[in-house]
């Protein structure tokens, strides 16, 4: 690919559109889903153009691109053959724009490396406003803007909507691995570094008084692949994680409705004390069983995309008045349910691939004092693996929210792959 091919950086609707709407995107995802998604598709459009227009064919022709395109045609001949074309559809063909946006962030970081200095800027701006409200909120109940605290957990701006620590923690390995990409310009500036070294413990700690479990779950499963795995920075996280369960401690003697949200909730919904145990809950227990029952039934394709909040009010689905909901809270469950053992093997796959890949990071680092992935990539490395992380409840695979949140680290990672040696040094 030429130089001039590859570097259309005088072009506005090619370059400096979708530049700033992805680096807006985690602004844009405070405001919902369709702001966010929005930027996105239009960045995924003006890829599109961008493949015709400039040649750029290599980015579509990798393993990577085969594979997610090989699942949107499983995503799609499993709605064809759904009870519910037409609704299933919708989800299964428009989930490419994904795909394309992963692919415009690769490309963008291509024509201007800078581009992730300002994704870590947006980001660290973002958690900075939204540290500064939340705890506004959980000192005086409610936020700048009279929004009160729902049922004792902190929201910020996202007001009923409970998905502050969703969102601090997809992103907090992104916000981790712009610090290292950055750590080498400003370590001599002592204020800067310490500032987002507090950023890093405050947010932690605002995702336990959001009160979302399995977000507080994923921030220090993040924490575990980055303490093992990197080189580096693992000092700096273990610092900040102690500190902030430092602080976590001593708010929940003062505010011990946070502890019992936390952590005696989840004690007797797992059924720790009683005879009965749980995978997280009953609640998840009849989910994860009606979703088994629908797999069991329909093996290869599975009953259509999103099909799961249709299907599970029939009574050969349905195990109790709880079995029933808008998605069995499981990913990997939700895909064989509703798309069939073929698109669940591919994301399965995925993760066993990454994870294989980490322990041999791990064994080389150890006894051959040799490494795979850079600390750049670690970091970014665990907000995808979190993301695939099977053990764990989840929100709906097909959410246009949680799959921008799922994407944004995607075509980052791709170009650290693509340009190993550019980040050796990282």
């Amino acid at each position: 690919m030429s130089k001039e091919n590859l570097n259309p950086k005088n072009s506005f609707f090619f370059y400096k559109i979708p530049f700033i709407l992805t680096v807006l995107i985690p602004f844009l995802l405070i405001t919902g889903p369709f702001l966010s998604d929005l930027s996105l598709s239009i960045c995924a459009i003006i890829f599109i153009l961008n493949i015709f227009k400039f040649k750029n064919y290599t980015y579509v022709k990798n393993i990577y691109s085969y594979t997610f395109l090989f699942f949107i045609i499983l995503l799609i001949t499993s709605s064809f053959l759904s009870n519910d074309i037409l609704y299933s559809s919708k989800s299964s063909i428009f989930y490419i724009r994904f795909y394309f946006f992963t692919l415009s962030t690769w490309y963008l970081i291509n024509i201007d490396i800078k581009i992730i200095n300002y994704i870590f800027l947006s980001i660290l701006v973002c958690f900075a406003i939204l540290i500064f409200d939340g705890f506004i909120q959980f000192f005086f109940n409610q936020n700048i803007f009279g929004w009160p605290l729902i049922k004792t957990r902190v929201s910020s701006f996202f007001g009923d909507e409970l998905i502050l620590g969703s969102y601090l923690s997809r992103l907090f390995p992104i916000l981790f691995a712009g610090m290292i990409f950055r750590y080498e310009k400003y370590r001599n500036k002592d204020f800067i570094f310490y500032l987002v070294l507090s950023i890093f413990i405050l947010s932690e700690v605002l995702i336990f008084l959001s009160g979302e479990r399995v977000a507080f779950f994923y921030l220090n499963l993040s924490a575990f692949f980055i303490l093992f795995l990197s080189k580096n920075y693992k000092k700096i996280r273990l610092f900040t994680l102690s500190f902030s369960l430092i602080l976590i401690i001593i708010i929940s003697n003062f505010a011990p409705q946070f502890k019992e949200r936390m952590i005696d909730q989840t004690v007797e919904q797992i059924g720790i004390q009683s005879d009965e145990k749980y995978y997280f809950s009953s609640q998840h227990n009849d989910h994860y069983i009606s979703a088994l029952k629908m797999f069991k039934d329909n093996i290869f394709f599975g009953i259509g995309p999103k099909m799961f909040r249709k299907e599970c009010s029939n009574t050969k689905y349905i195990v109790s008045n709880y079995s029933c909901s808008s998605h069995p809270h499981s990913t990997y469950l939700q895909l064989l349910s509703e798309t069939g053992l073929f698109s669940f093997l591919i994301l399965f796959f995925v993760f066993c691939y990454f994870s294989f890949k980490s322990v041999e990071h791990l064994f080389l680092k150890i006894f051959k004092k040799k490494k795979i992935f850079n600390d750049f990539q670690i970091a970014l490395l665990s907000a995808i693996l979190i993301t695939l992380w099977p053990i764990a409840p989840s929100g709906s695979f097909f959410n246009n929210w949680m799959s921008i949140v799922y994407f944004y680290p995607i075509g980052i990672f791709l170009w650290t792959l693509e340009n190993q040696k550019k980040t050796s040094k990282i």
